[in-house]
Formats: structure tokens, C-alpha cells, sequence
């Protein structure tokens, strides 16, 4: 199949080399944070093709054993570092079944770049300690492999479109920084004294309440959280809701706001106005996004900028972010 020539180059070799036409299935596998982004990438794909999809975690994945998996397959795995040993397992389980599998890792040489058929890479900042081009994040990469199944498979071919604004994705969120620095400044004390802090989303954005939940308050700051779908909120989870709990709030700007807006109008209800931190995106300059994108990047945005407020967070607690961990990639069994 013929992709852009902007497109990531190891992104056109695979679907290049898959028979798109005749697949029937993709799974999105993957753990924590790498798990997060399948979430936006099954939303890209639900509403813009009509390939039938899953979001499994490695694990599981290799646990349930899908009987659905087959040469008609496609296991999309990530693992920033290729060395998840669950998503390593879950890579040669999905090739041993017969299905063609996609890796995304900072490192192609890495255990999961070995063990997939078509290893891709991608830039975190984590591993060069400088900030990135939003273009050339795992995000970026996901979407473009969804949106060339979309077009590989019958439907309308938006790749084009999609390079196009991923090319303008980085000043967007630039601007977005500028934009969500007074909420930074405002409620970042008051958070850092916090042992509770709940997520919320829904749709597209869901995947970044969920990583800021158990990659970044969980992980890094030790503070007790849950992603709680916004309308699974009301299931529920609403019921520890009062004048003291701590909400981090995403509305989106897909076809699922309306959940946030409902969530957002009972947060403020029922809770304190200085313990409900609300990030909209209708609010920032989208500029150069399709309108047809903007849903999809809400959450990239979201959590790009979340690390700037985070860190704040973490001055104020005076824990260290990266290196404040008591069992992760300090056990080697776990």
C-alpha cells in the first residue's frame, strides 16, 4: 500500500509488507503506560475504519488466548523499552499463533524489537532527558499505523491529513503549556499535600487519565489514585465524592464530551471548587489540527502538559519524579 512520504518510514515498511486488505482483527497489547496509548488508538480505529478491535494488557493477553488470534491478525505491542518481559511473552505468543505483530520501542534492537515481525521506533524523552518533537512520540506513531489499516482496508484514506497535523502537533502543544500554567500555579500546592487524587475521562482521553493515574501519581509520587471513566463515575465512584477529595478532570473534544461535561457538573456540585483541577480542551488553540483530529490529540496534549504540573507537584512534596520508586526496575523478578 502506498503511504506519504512523511510518513515514519518503519511505520510504511510494515503495512507495507502486511496484507491489509485481509485482515480481519487487531489487538492492542501492552502494560502501565505503554498500555495507555491503545486506548486513543482503538478509539481512532472504532471511528474511522471497520476493523474490529481489542485492548488487552501483555499478560492477559497471553493468559486468555484468544481464539480469535490467526494469520488474519495483528498484534500492535509497545514497550518504551523493548525489555517488558510481559509484552516480550505476549510478542512471541502472538507470532506463534500465526498473527503478524508491530513493535514500538525507543531501542529496535530490544528484546520486543527481536521478537516481532516489524519492530518501529519512536522518541521519549525519558531516555534522552531533552524535550521531544510531539511527531515522533508513540502516540504519533500509533495513530499513523491505525490510520494506514483504515486506509489499507477500504475506508477513507485521512493519512495525508493526519501527517499534516501531527507536523503542527508540537507548537499545539506548546501553547497548550502557556495556556494551563495559571492551573499549574494554582493548584499545585494544594495537591502536592494530597495522599488521595482521583482521574477522570472518557473517550479518546481516557488512556491519559488512566497513565497519569498509575504511571505518575502512582508510580512516581506514591499518591493514591484511580482513572475512573467518566461515566463510570456515576456507578459508583461518585459515592466518595465530597468537599475534600482531589479530581483531575480531562474534557475532550470527541463525541464523548458530553460524559465529561456531566462528570465536570457534579464535581462542582458536590465538591470543593480548589479540589477539581479541569483540563479542556476546547478551551486551547488547535490550530493546525484537522478538526477531524482534535479529539485524538486531546490526550497526548493532556498528558504532555500534566508533566509540567507534576513536577511542580513533586517540588512541593520534595520527591525526586524519576527515581522516587521502592520496587519498579529495582526487583529483578518483578
Amino acid at each position: 500500500m502506498s503511504l506519504p512520504d512523511r510518513y515514519h518510514p518503519a511505520v510504511s515498511a510494515a503495512l507495507s509488507a502486511i496484507d491489509v486488505s485481509a485482515l480481519r482483527h487487531v489487538f492492542f497489547v501492552a502494560c502501565g503506560g505503554s498500555l495507555s496509548i491503545m486506548h486513543p488508538a482503538k478509539f481512532m480505529l472504532d471511528q474511522h475504519g471497520t476493523l474490529p478491535s481489542d485492548v488487552f494488557n501483555a499478560a492477559e493477553f497471553v493468559a486468555r488466548a484468544p481464539k480469535r488470534l490467526g494469520p488474519d491478525t495483528l498484534v500492535v505491542l509497545c514497550s518504551m523499552t523493548g525489555t517488558t518481559k510481559e509484552t516480550v511473552a505476549a510478542a512471541r505468543f502472538a507470532r506463534a499463533g500465526g498473527a503478524v505483530t508491530i513493535g514500538l520501542t525507543v531501542e529496535p534492537g530490544s528484546p520486543l524489537g527481536e521478537a516481532v515481525d516489524h519492530p518501529v521506533r519512536f522518541e521519549a524523552p525519558y531516555t534522552t532527558g531533552v524535550p521531544i518533537d510531539a511527531k515522533d512520540s508513540n502516540y504519533s506513531i500509533i495513530y499513523q499505523i491505525v490510520l494506514g489499516l483504515v486506509a489499507g482496508s477500504g475506508g477513507e484514506d485521512l493519512t495525508e491529513e493526519l501527517i499534516d497535523s501531527l507536523c503542527n502537533l508540537q507548537v499545539v502543544i506548546d501553547r497548550a503549556q502557556e495556556s494551563f500554567a495559571p492551573l499549574w500555579d494554582r493548584y499545585a500546592e494544594h495537591f502536592a499535600r494530597q495522599d488521595v487524587i482521583y482521574t477522570m475521562a472518557s473517550g479518546a482521553s481516557y488512556g491519559a487519565a488512566y497513565s497519569f493515574a498509575i504511571c505518575v501519581l502512582m508510580e512516581m509520587q506514591w499518591i493514591n489514585s484511580q482513572a475512573i471513566h467518566s461515566n463510570e463515575f456515576f456507578h459508583g465512584p461518585f459515592e466518595v465524592l465530597d468537599e475534600t477529595r482531589c479530581f483531575v478532570l480531562m474534557k475532550g473534544i470527541d463525541s464523548t464530551r458530553d460524559l465529561d461535561v456531566r462528570a465536570e457538573e457534579f464535581l462542582h456540585r458536590f465538591g470543593k471548587a480548589e479540589n477539581i483541577l479541569v483540563l479542556d480542551a476546547q478551551a486551547l488553540d488547535m490550530t493546525g489540527i484537522d478538526p477531524r483530529f482534535r479529539g485524538n490529540v486531546a490526550p497526548l496534549i493532556f498528558f504532555d502538559t500534566l508533566w509540567r504540573f507534576i513536577y511542580k507537584v513533586a517540588g512541593f512534596r520534595q520527591q525526586v519524579m524519576l527515581d522516587g520508586r521502592r520496587y519498579m526496575k529495582k526487583l529483578s523478578d518483578y
